[in-house]
């Protein structure tokens, strides 16, 4: 096998035959940013005209086409198809996708309605677009995000580059910690956003193909068979919709400062923190947030086809607390302390004590193989924020559930030969729920389950209100961000932390950045089945689509330099 250089995949993203296998990832990714940054650089300027040209261009480039079938073809929903009950899991299917991914012509057909249920047992309907239709909205996102990005809220945090539940919690903290803050609270809640967004409205304000765009939003969707029409709203469901969402509600912060002016507005305390259409504005007094504030912010939705929930929209005062994204912020004796809500943590005891009670026959490693991921992402979510009383609250809970698992397997033994059989003391902890099993090659091991109470408390480190994926300047912010990050959720999986330190951060084969959204795979340099061992030295990581490429033309990645 030869090796594989950088110089050795000769495919080009412009002109001539397109084989799956063969691009260059490395020079697709190079020419999408450089143009995206272009975007972003004209619409900072306000140059509009250029924008639209430079849109243009993105949009009909292959690179682009390219990076938008890719997209679709690696994500959660590759498996899962539209109305037409089409896939792109070839790669014969994805380059032929790629060369036909065009405007001309272009007609969306209708999204096939599922409903997934929510945490209040209500059901949350998502509209599923063919895959070529998903294709068409991530590559005309490609030539929107950068201006998206460019033009929203500085303290908006949902479905954004680089911004997370965790930023916007450390706004609020800033926002409400000291004793001068604002001690009350606008708890607002936007009334079926995705559904009532006006259609007019976003053709007219999102700067895109105007003609694609009102395409997608009146493509309707299937349901049972029939067909309705789609007169209003964003599907949920679309690539290109939180965006859309996003961007109908930027302003909201902006606009309101300018609206009460800067010396009213540092007086009255107003600051506004959004995640998505859940937002909070604070103010120094009840009266403020009602009697001004709130008018306000129900005339700027209205003219977006928008109102606030009724049952979900409260003043409250910081000594009562709220919730706000799992979390509930409340001052005790003046000091502020966040911590996981109620019916947050309700729903993921729920959750844990089903998949206990739908496991009641299955092994018991099998059983800690469900669970753990399931406690170790929760704990991870509540890291930052004051939980070590949940969390050893929860761990006895959840002893106490799988005790019960574990006795009514045995009704006729005694609750000491239970205990011996199914816990093991393990470090300084004595009753641990864990299994010895071997390994093909008759090594032991410990499975065991994940102790809540073992998350340490780390403090989260905001974000920048004015990061800015796009600006070359904020390029080194952005990648020690994303790699501190990346690192913090790898740190329970050790050898993948330590192959992407030394990888830093990147694919060891197009070099481009290994992130959440474009998973990775851990791959052996000398195979097993040749003689390759497990240690770190013969691993590396690589992009899925890397990974597929390195095999289907034969060729090996060395380990990189470090």
């Amino acid at each position: 096998m030869k090796e594989l250089t950088r110089e050795s995949v000769m495919s080009a993203p412009t002109g001539g035959p397109l084989v799956w296998h063969e691009v260059d990832w490395q020079r697709v990714q190079r020419n999408v940013r450089g143009m995206q940054i272009r975007i972003a650089k004209a619409c900072k300027e306000g140059k509009w005209r250029r924008v639209k040209a430079l849109q243009r261009l993105l949009t009909r480039s292959r690179s682009a086409r390219l990076l938008a079938v890719r997209r679709v073809t690696e994500n959660q929903g590759k498996r899962t198809a539209g109305v037409d009950r089409v896939l792109w899991d070839t790669p014969e299917s994805k380059q032929l996708a790629a060369e036909t991914l065009k405007r001309r012509g272009y007609r969306p057909l209708p999204l096939r309605r599922v409903y997934i249920p929510k945490s209040n047992g209500k059901e949350r309907p998502l509209g599923i677009p063919t895959m070529y239709d998903r294709a068409m909205q991530a590559l005309y996102l490609l030539a929107l995000a950068p201006v998206a990005e460019t033009r929203g809220d500085p303290n908006s945090y949902g479905f954004r580059i680089e911004r997370s539940t965790a930023d916007a919690m450390g706004q609020l903290f800033v926002c409400l910690a000291k004793k001068a803050s604002a001690q009350w609270v606008l708890e607002a809640d936007i009334k079926g956003c995705f559904d009532h967004i006006n259609h007019d409205w976003l053709v007219q304000h999102v700067p895109t193909d105007r003609q694609v765009l009102t395409k997608w939003l009146k493509a309707g969707v299937v349901h049972k068979g029939q067909l309705q029409s789609t007169e209003a709203g964003t599907p949920q469901g679309g690539i290109i919709s939180p965006t859309l969402a996003n961007m109908a509600l930027d302003g909201l912060e902006r606009e309101l400062q300018q609206y009460l002016g800067r010396t009213k507005s540092g007086r009255f305390k107003v600051n506004v923190v959004r995640y998505a259409d859940d937002f909070v504005i604070t103010g120094a007094s009840k009266e403020v947030l009602e009697n001004d504030i709130r008018p306000w912010v129900e005339t700027f939705l209205h003219t977006r086809g928008l109102q606030l929930s009724g049952e979900k929209t409260h003043v409250v005062h910081i000594d009562h607390g709220f919730d706000f994204l799992g979390w509930n912020f409340r001052k005790y004796g003046g000091k502020l302390l966040i911590k996981p809500s109620k019916k947050n943590v309700q729903a993921f005891y729920r959750k844990v004590k089903e998949i206990i009670d739908a496991n009641k026959t299955a092994k018991q490693e099998n059983l800690i193989r469900l669970l753990n991921p399931v406690l170790k992402g929760w704990a991870l979510y509540h890291q930052p924020v004051v939980a070590k009383a949940t969390f050893s609250r929860l761990d006895d809970l959840i002893f106490q559930a799988v005790r019960k698992w574990a006795k009514r397997r045995h009704p006729n033994k005694n609750a000491l030969w239970v205990m011996e059989k199914y816990f093991q003391p393990i470090g300084e902890r004595s009753r641990v729920f864990a299994a010895t099993v071997k390994n093909e090659w008759g090594d032991k091991s410990v499975v065991a389950l994940y102790a809540l109470a073992s998350t340490p408390i780390e403090r989260h480190r905001k974000i920048a209100g004015d990061y800015n994926p796009f600006d070359p300047d904020m390029e080194a912010t952005g990648e020690a961000l994303r790699m501190s990050r990346m690192l913090n959720k790898l740190k329970y999986r050790k050898q993948v932390a330590s192959l992407y330190t030394q990888q830093k951060g990147r694919c060891a084969l197009c070099k481009e950045p290994v992130t959440k959204e474009t998973g990775w795979h851990d791959h052996h340099i000398v195979y097993r089945s040749q003689g390759g061992d497990d240690t770190l030295r013969n691993r590396v990581l690589l992009h899925p689509v890397c990974h597929a490429q390195l095999h289907s033309r034969g060729l090996t990645v060395n380990k990189p330099a470090h």
